[in-house]
């Protein structure tokens, strides 16, 4: 939760300066799983006596398994405390591909880079590593993976204007249990490239707004030793944490929002093809505008 209130302050910081008309800004964590959980977000809400809120996922890229899930519980909460008419919704549901949310990872890219020698520099494989989901769900027409690959494609345009142009891949971690998951793996990955002759690499983790477990520990600790059991060079680049160009990032992002008028993005009204979920996914109570799912809607 550290870096989730430093980045909501940066947020707030950003926006007292750039959007007053919309002022008073407060930012508010709330976890599905961990401290702070939603329930407790939502009395800070409650006595705070806010009417108005925007729930702004964390997760760049949306997948029914964190964003959506973590939307659903929020949906839950507000009924079972009462509030379903208190506070009007809006929602930042993704932002993978939103300019300044890609400049801040380019930008952090090139500092993770300063970690080799100029001379080689040039030879570092750029290891592009999100978390990976059960083909299960992939299967059933989750977007997180396309999203994720735009964000990888964003950002290699911004780094070729930079002067970059490290060969890249695109690979998946976390891998949890014995069914079939998202491939390739990142050990793979880096098990493969150097079987061809590849002896530099970086991690990004491209879809992790801070440093926590998955690249503490399986990117820095676990990743980093296979590659030294192989002899290759292994570094990740910095995750976003206090970094003043993310947190303008997450400011600006919602400044527009709330300039737009906006109530969500115009994909998240469309359940997956496979929805295990359909009487919950995709709602928003009580919205700032007029809004159905297109499953609702009589064509």
């Amino acid at each position: 939760a550290q870096w989730t209130e430093i980045q909501g302050k940066m947020m707030v910081d950003h926006l007292d300066k750039t959007s007053p008309h919309t002022a008073p800004h407060k930012a508010y964590t709330a976890f599905r799983y961990a401290t702070p959980l939603t329930e407790v977000a939502l009395e800070e809400m409650k006595k705070d006596g806010v009417e108005r809120a925007v729930a702004f996922s964390q997760f760049p890229q949306w997948s029914c398994t964190t964003s959506g899930s973590s939307l659903n519980e929020l949906w839950r909460q507000v009924q079972a405390m009462g509030m379903s008419e208190q506070i009007k919704w809006s929602l930042i549901d993704r932002w993978h591909s939103h300019p300044a949310f890609i400049k801040a990872l380019a930008h952090r890219i090139q500092e993770g880079l300063q970690q080799f020698e100029e001379s080689v520099r040039h030879r570092v494989v750029l290891l592009f590593s999100a978390h990976s989901l059960p083909m299960r769900r992939v299967n059933a027409g989750d977007p997180y993976p396309q999203e994720v690959g735009a964000t990888v494609g964003r950002a290699i345009e911004d780094l070729k204007a930079m002067g970059i142009n490290n060969r890249y891949a695109l690979c998946w971690q976390s891998k949890v249990g014995p069914l079939p998951w998202l491939g390739p793996r990142t050990q793979d990955v880096i098990k493969n490239l150097h079987k061809a002759g590849c002896t530099h690499f970086m991690a990004i983790p491209v879809a992790f707004t801070s440093d926590h477990i998955e690249t503490l520990y399986e990117i820095d600790l676990e990743f980093a030793e296979e590659a030294a059991e192989l002899g290759a060079i292994f570094r990740r680049s910095p995750s976003f944490n206090d970094m003043p160009m993310f947190g303008n990032a997450l400011g600006q992002i919602a400044e527009e929002h709330l300039k737009q008028g906006d109530l969500c993005s115009d994909q998240y009204a469309l359940n997956c093809m496979g929805c295990v979920n359909p009487a919950e996914c995709r709602s928003i109570l009580n919205p700032i505008a007029p809004y159905a799912r297109l499953k609702d809607i009589k064509m």
